[in-house]
């Protein structure tokens, strides 16, 4: 039986002790009969800085110590400078520490604003539906869980004035001399769920859940869909209720990872905060059946679409060669070129890549290769992409994507082993416009391929830019990374210093990478600089990470990294018959000093050269300074590199 059940099912039979048992008269009376669980569930929550933080990442961690609070409390901001005091002894000895705030009222940014007024360095944990607050048992503000990792036990609840007996017991494996004390001070902290807890019971299955999960979760848990069951009738869902709790509370699934409260965009899968209660809810009340039918019947005679049901089938599909990976190995990437199946200049409303074998294939990158006998009447560019976890890439109203007639396609495929042989086939299905668009679909990509991660770096930044010339409409966002990429934000500066956050993913996750594209198309006014922030994890605690002992540049190998922000957009000035190639120039170019530029002042000092480009940049500094500054700009940037190697970058800057 599961903890969360068995505590349910035990209640004051339980072996640990209720808030309510460390308190005596008045106090006692008056204290509701919340229980501390007996194993404390994995979780994942996003701090006040808009980072992801699970608890079973910190496994590694002698001790883990959370400690409840709310926003502008006295009682609180007593209670974290005192936290303070215990991380400063503790963490040199690898204990981790997190605030935890649960209050309703509360916000993230409010609560980040009070944080830094008191110079706070631990985490607060954002509990916005309260699901962690509510499995812990908390109570009032300033209650601290010193939680042992060996056994995810509480070993101390109590005032954080207690804690510092019980971290230095339990990292000395020992059972801390008071256990459980009472807290007394703080305001109390409302979780209206547990006045309804007993209500969770007659939550629906028929009109509660199974809608839910028809509308979030049936489209990869379908026959031959992604996901590893199908949902096709209450039993299986109640089989594989204990795991879609923990996938929820991890919050990794559904695969949609984009901060609630940054943007707004069109393909957004995540569950909204009443539908993740309600299915945790349901889950931890027994997942009951109830009465009615059962809607996800009507899924277990259907099996995966072949193509995207929202397009149908493709207008044109084309067979890419097939292709054999090994059992184990790096395979080089494959590069197959296939004939233009396009005799005339068409324009694309959307591509579909269909995988022979998602196992091993890693991505799919294209463009159109010209015919040098007769010059193309529109631009050329990609005619699709795939990575794990992509979905079909559809124009934005009014534009398409320009594929000049003849020449040939060129793929770029990357494919990983698996253990054994496998053969890939894989489809490129294309929807055409029946008319040429308004406007063109353009692609640019910020990257900094000069990313040096050092080796055993468990928060490593990397920034890069570029600087828009001109006014354009924002449509696609699509980050990626490796294995090592563990958060990504894309914010906009104007030229007057303000900014504004576009996109935040607070955990990134390589096996599921999408296109964010916003509801409503995001006006880039000239001279803004889009900036994208990586964070990569190179630890021994990242369980993904190849090899955390290499300090990690910029590859095309998995167990290389990459840095890279594929931007979807068309420029305002620019249509079907009005071709701006000379902002497109303008822009690519700009990505140089955007890539060395880490403190995104405009300028490159010689401290923010590294890699090997900034070794060979030193050597030449004095030179390249042409004003004698002591900084080079963005034209002293530009002279420094080789006309051929510029022009050979611009055109081949891949176009997902």
């Amino acid at each position: 039986m599961n903890s969360w059940l068995t505590a349910a099912a035990l209640g004051a039979a339980a072996l640990t002790l209720t808030a309510a048992d460390a308190l005596t008269g008045p106090a006692r009376a008056q204290a509701p009969a919340v229980q501390l669980p007996a194993h404390v569930d994995d979780f994942q929550l996003t701090d006040q800085t808009r980072f992801a933080q699970r608890l079973y990442y910190y496994a590694y961690a002698p001790a883990i110590v959370l400690m409840s609070e709310t926003s502008g409390s006295p009682v609180s901001e007593a209670a974290a400078a005192k936290l303070e005091t215990l991380a400063a002894s503790f963490r040199p000895k690898g204990v981790v520490f997190f605030g935890l705030d649960s209050s309703l009222p509360d916000n993230r940014e409010a609560v980040a604003a009070a944080a830094a007024k008191q110079h706070l360095t631990v985490p607060i944990l954002m509990d916005e539906q309260q699901l962690v607050g509510e499995g812990l048992g908390v109570q009032r503000e300033g209650e601290v869980y010193v939680i042992d990792p060996k056994s995810w036990t509480i070993a101390y609840h109590g005032p954080v004035s207690q804690a510092d007996q019980a971290i230095a017991a339990v990292i000395a494996g020992k059972p801390p001399e008071v256990a459980r004390a009472a807290v007394a001070e703080g305001r109390p902290i409302a979780f209206p769920a547990r006045t309804k807890a007993a209500e969770f019971a007659n939550i629906s299955y028929a009109r509660d859940v199974a809608p839910i999960l028809q509308d979030k979760c049936v489209s990869c848990h379908i026959k031959g869909g992604i996901g590893p069951f199908a949902m096709t009738s209450y039993e299986v869902v109640k089989g594989f209720s204990p795991m879609i709790r923990e996938t929820i509370r991890t919050r990794r699934m559904p695969p949609y990872y984009a901060d609630p409260h940054i943007g707004a965009f069109k393909n957004d899968q995540g569950l909204t905060s009443e539908q993740t209660k309600t299915l945790v809810h349901w889950i931890e009340a027994g997942s009951p059946r109830g009465s009615g039918p059962d809607p996800l019947t009507a899924n277990a005679g259907k099996t995966a679409p072949e193509w995207p049901v929202a397009l149908g089938k493709p207008d044109v599909i084309i067979d890419l060669p097939a292709f054999q990976v090994p059992a184990s190995g790096l395979v080089e990437y494959q590069n197959p070129v296939v004939d233009n199946p396009f005799k005339q200049d068409v324009w694309l409303h959307a591509v579909a890549i269909k995988p022979g074998d998602r196992r091993v294939l890693h991505h799919v990158v294209s463009n159109t290769v010209s015919d040098p006998n007769h010059p193309a009447d529109i631009p050329g560019g990609s005619v699709g992409s795939y990575t794990p976890g992509a979905q079909p890439q559809i124009m934005a109203d009014g534009s398409g994507a320009p594929v000049p007639a003849g020449g040939k396609l060129h793929f770029q495929m990357h494919y990983t082993t698996m253990g054994r042989e496998t053969t890939d086939r894989t489809q490129v299905g294309f929807y055409l416009l029946k008319a040429p668009p308004e406007f063109i679909k353009r692609s640019v990509v910020i990257g900094n391929f000069n990313l040096t991660i050092p080796a055993g770096a468990q928060h490593h930044t990397e920034v890069a830019y570029l600087t828009f010339p001109a006014d354009a409409w924002l449509y696609t966002l699509y980050p990626h990374a490796h294995y090592r990429g563990s958060h990504v934000e894309l914010k906009a500066r104007t030229p007057d210093g303000k900014e504004t956050l576009l996109l935040s993913l607070p955990k990134y996750d390589f096996n599921w990478q999408r296109d964010y594209d916003p509801v409503k198309p995001i006006l880039v006014k000239a001279g803004t600089k889009l900036i994208a922030t990586w964070v990569y994890d190179n630890s021994a605690h990242n369980l993904a990470n190849p090899d955390p002992k290499r300090t990690v540049t910029w590859g095309e190998q998995t167990p290389d990294e990459m840095m890279y922000f594929r931007l979807n957009y068309r420029w305002a000035d620019e249509r079907v018959g009005h071709v701006r190639g000379d902002l497109q120039q303008k822009l690519q170019a700009s990505g140089l000093i955007g890539a060395l530029d880490t403190n995104v002042d405009g300028v490159v000092e010689p401290s923010e050269l590294r890699g090997r480009m900034g070794e060979m940049l030193k050597a030449r500094f004095a030179a390249l300074d042409a004003n004698h500054d002591g900084v080079l700009d963005a034209a002293e940037l530009q002279a420094a590199m080789p006309r051929g190697r510029m022009a050979r970058r611009q055109a081949e800057t891949p176009d997902l």
